[in-house]
């Protein structure tokens, strides 16, 4: 499948039956082990989400860190992989970046084409996300930090997560809760928002009430 990029953001084509065949915009969702990267996929996702979620063994101990996500049984090996409709012609597709780093491997393919990307943070282990944040300046790819507030706890606010993890003054930091769709939406919307600012262009963008349920 082809993936629009950031200067076809808006109108898909026509076949000659003249069937509109909608743009197909990629996004990731990155970030550290058991920060929420499933869950925010799944919320969103207009369909039941494809997950390659394998259940932790004996043989992860000493390689995955399970601290402060000490009941997280399951994880991440490929991806995981959402749809959502905003308009006839603009279409979703969120890829879940696995997070441990035996798996980085896999990111270079997952993100050719990429409009843009999420970076899952959790205050407790704000350092996680330090790897994601590095791969998508290094690849100049437009990108937000979205603090996943478990248990509804807001730890630290946007500016002292920006301070700790030295971001650009134009990369958004919000605030959000994986598991609400609505939450979700927002943060998705505002990293298309980032995205077509970072490119320097002003079209309408599809806002929540718009966007298909």
């Amino acid at each position: 499948m082809d993936f629009g990029h950031s200067d076809r953001l808006t109108g898909g084509n026509r076949l000659a039956s003249g069937s509109l065949v909608p743009v197909a915009l990629k996004i990731l969702v990155a970030g550290g082990f058991g920060v929420g990267k499933t869950t925010l996929v799944g919320s969103v996702s207009e369909l039941p989400p494809l997950q390659t979620e394998e259940v932790l063994t004996d043989a992860s101990i000493g390689t995955d860190d399970l601290a402060g996500v000490e009941t997280k049984s399951k994880t991440t090996v490929v991806m995981d992989f959402g749809r959502i409709t905003i308009t006839d012609d603009v279409v979703l597709y969120l890829f879940g970046t696995p997070g441990q780093d035996r798996f980085w491997f896999l990111w270079d393919e997952l993100a050719l084409g990429a409009l843009g990307a999420i970076v899952m943070a959790d205050t407790r282990r704000l350092a996680d996300c330090f790897p994601s944040v590095d791969y998508f300046e290094r690849r100049g790819t437009p990108f937000l930090v979205a603090v996943n507030c478990f248990n509804g706890e807001q730890r630290h606010t946007p500016d002292k997560v920006r301070a700790a993890l030295d971001l650009d003054p134009d990369v958004p930091v919000v605030l959000c809760d994986a598991r609400d769709r609505q939450s979700g939406k927002q943060v998705v919307v505002t990293l298309v928002e980032h995205v077509k600012a970072s490119a320097g262009r002003r079209p309408k963008i599809p806002s929540i009430m718009t966007w298909r349920s």
